[in-house]
């Protein structure tokens, strides 16, 4: 489904949020709607409602009265008070009809997610080339700066997207972690099995069958420092991170390994030392051959 079919069209950047409605007691939509989210002040609600901007599946508006119908989807456009302004800037590589390549900052998420709307990617993309059907084929991590691509034609999307799980695609990171006297080289390659942690934020090893690959190279090393180039095999949620902390190099200024920072705690003097720095892939609606870098680049510690 693309924003032109909804009920609500993209604005400033953002596409309309969906609920559904349960069944349950309440007597009209926006009673259900200022319970279901506290967060949003009922005065909040009642404002939108009466803009326009909630409106059911069938295109048919929410009044304060209208009563209460389950099952049915409503739509409506988040917002958020006070939002942090991420002080680093995307940059567009590449752009053709059907995909769009950009360099991200550290600090910024792919995404919408919790504390972040405007301050996204995708929305800052969709604001910035007015494609409202643009959707990213994969994610990396807030903290990550590089490369993220970008579907821009629905039609398409599945083809692209294939390429990940089928590992199509070759994607390549480098990350600056610490460096031991004494230590000359690292293994070819790590694997280990990824399980969930017990904080949601974080991801273990555990023993067992392998699950997770990763090819490294180093590349430098000096001054108490290296610099690797890190080739996931495997997609795992926070893969890099966790092996090179396995191996006694945690990468630098991370806010998760090994230690679990507290939120709002960002400190833009210290971005995470992981870039994905380039990708490279058989395109699988023109044939061509794709390889884009990222301009980024990390830098041991000064001499």
């Amino acid at each position: 489904m693309t924003n032109r079919r909804l009920p609500l069209p993209t604005r400033d950047g953002v596409g309309p949020s969906c609920v559904g409605l349960p069944h349950g007691p309440w007597p009209t939509i926006a009673e259900f709607l200022i319970e279901r989210f506290p967060a949003i002040t009922r005065e909040a609600w009642l404002e939108r409602i009466a803009a326009g901007d909630v409106i059911d599946e069938h295109h048919v508006p929410v009044t304060t009265e209208r009563r209460y119908q389950s099952p049915l989807r409503v739509y409506y456009y988040r917002t958020l008070d006070g939002e942090v302004t991420i002080p680093f800037e995307e940059q567009v590589l590449f752009q053709d009809d059907q995909l769009v390549v950009a360099d991200k900052p550290p600090f910024l998420p792919v995404t919408p997610t919790g504390k972040y709307l405007q301050q996204s990617l995708l929305v800052r993309l969709k604001r910035k080339l007015k494609i409202d059907d643009l959707v990213p084929l994969h994610r990396i991590d807030r903290s990550t700066s590089g490369l993220v691509l970008f579907s821009v034609r629905p039609e398409t999307r599945g083809a692209y997207q294939a390429m990940f799980p089928e590992r199509r695609i070759a994607k390549h990171y480098e990350a600056v972690v610490p460096w031991h006297d004494g230590v000359s080289s690292v293994p070819e390659v790590y694997r280990s099995r990824l399980v969930d942690d017990e904080h949601f934020m974080r991801v273990k090893e555990e023993p067992g069958e392998p699950n997770s690959e990763t090819r490294i190279v180093l590349q430098e090393a000096r001054n108490g420092q290296a610099r690797l180039k890190l080739s996931p095999v495997t997609g795992r949620k926070h893969q890099l991170r966790v092996h090179c902390m396995a191996l006694g190099m945690p990468i630098v200024n991370d806010p998760i390994y090994p230690t679990l920072l507290p939120e709002n705690t960002d400190d833009f003097d210290k971005p995470l030392q992981l870039l994905a720095k380039s990708v490279a892939f058989l395109d699988p609606v023109t044939g061509d051959l794709r390889s884009f870098t990222s301009p980024r680049s990390l830098s041991l510690a000064p001499r």
